[in-house]
């Protein structure tokens, strides 16, 4: 069974996030990670049974980081999730913004690898401290010698140095490799910086990929990394996350202040524990969904929009499409809204390297998928 074919148009009108209320009912949005999707039955049910005890009241125990254990355990042949080295956080760019608080001081140079998820750059803000820009490479990859060059750069200031890394990477959905993580690791080590990973993609790996958890490596023990069961589980709506310290880093953690801990929902932490529990053959079968997408969009645009590239994804429900050769401009996305009446993410918020791409959510089904594209060929036909 496929959970991306189980919705029509009509019934995803029907729902009220900001995917489907932010623009008119007859602009197509595909412009935010969430999923057109049927959620996990085991989801459903453990929200349902909540809602019916009334137990709506606030999180308790070890639960969600246990559930976590055991899926990293299962899914990536990876031990190294521990309760003691954990602490729950509203969701990942809190925790994000809570560990950077730690181990940086205002004025920090945090350094991110554009294009990359918008929200880095308002955080990193947000918290006082600098966005430094070591772009990815043309083909999509961390570019290590920019890395390492923004890091000597960094280190300069004479203030702590952070990175604050996108694993599997958002917009382009490139999946890092050990040796890159590795070497990430080394780069860090030998500039005095501090790694922060934001790993909430990490089980929507398609296929003939492997995901790598970067505490997993060596030279990570004094990293941090932040997840969430929200992307892979269609479950935003519903707050909760984790943060886990490397080996040398529980200290660090053990200084996040008390508070920080009230963020999650309870409500979250019950479905998200459910999904890593037992949401696994429906993960599946959206990724195997996914899959099918990929090619889908491949062929569509092959077809309608031969000028559009598209770098296929290894992971994530991404799509980043270089749209430079259509003449749109910087933001091609506001062409695709206008004329097409298709909402996608817009390349300049993505920073460098953004110029002239849009970034489009594949979770849907194929129908929807094929409009998304007809839209866009519209709108330069």
């Amino acid at each position: 069974m496929n959970p991306l074919e189980m919705l029509s148009l009509d019934d995803l009108h029907a729902r009220t996030s900001v995917k489907w209320r932010l623009h008119p009912p007859d602009v197509l949005p595909a412009f935010v990670a969430e999923m057109d999707v049927v959620l996990a039955e085991p989801v459903v049910r453990a929200l349902s049974d909540a809602l019916r005890r009334g137990d709506t009241g606030y999180p308790s125990g070890t639960g969600y980081v246990e559930a976590l254990a055991a899926f990293a355990s299962t899914r990536w042949g990876w031990d190294g999730v521990s309760v003691e080295r954990s602490a729950m956080v509203a969701d990942v760019m809190t925790g994000v913004s809570e560990v950077l608080q730690l181990v940086t001081e205002p004025g920090s140079p945090v350094v991110v690898n554009p294009p990359v998820y918008p929200p880095f750059f308002g955080f990193v803000s947000k918290i006082g401290r600098r966005p430094v820009d070591a772009p990815l490479g043309a083909d999509g990859r961390l570019d290590l010698e920019a890395l390492g060059e923004a890091f000597a750069r960094a280190a300069t200031t004479g203030l702590p140095v952070a990175y604050l890394l996108c694993n599997p990477q958002n917009p382009t959905g490139t999946a890092h490799r050990p040796d890159e993580l590795a070497s990430v690791a080394r780069l860090a080590h030998e500039h005095g910086v501090r790694v922060v990973v934001d790993e909430i993609h990490a089980p929507i790996v398609l296929d003939g990929v492997r995901f790598t958890p970067y505490l997993s490596l060596e030279g990570t023990d004094d990293a941090f990394a932040v997840m969430s069961a929200s992307k892979a589980w269609n479950l935003a709506g519903a707050k909760a996350g984790a943060v886990r310290a490397g080996s040398a880093a529980g200290d660090d953690l053990g200084r996040m202040p008390e508070v920080v801990a009230h963020g999650p929902r309870h409500l979250g932490v019950i479905g998200h524990t459910a999904a890593l529990r037992d949401g696994g053959e429906w993960l599946d079968e959206v990724l195997a969904a996914l899959s099918a997408n990929r090619s889908h969009l491949a062929d569509e645009l092959a077809q309608r929009l031969p000028g559009v590239r598209l770098r296929e994804p290894e992971a994530t429900y991404l799509a980043w499409l270089d749209c430079r050769a259509l003449g749109l401009g910087d933001d091609p996305a506001e062409t695709f809204l206008e004329r097409g009446r298709v909402a996608l993410g817009s390349g300049p918020t993505f920073g460098t390297g953004g110029a002239g791409h849009v970034r489009v959510t594949a979770a849907t089904s194929k129908p929807i998928l094929s409009e998304i594209v007809e839209r866009m060929a519209a709108s330069v036909g």
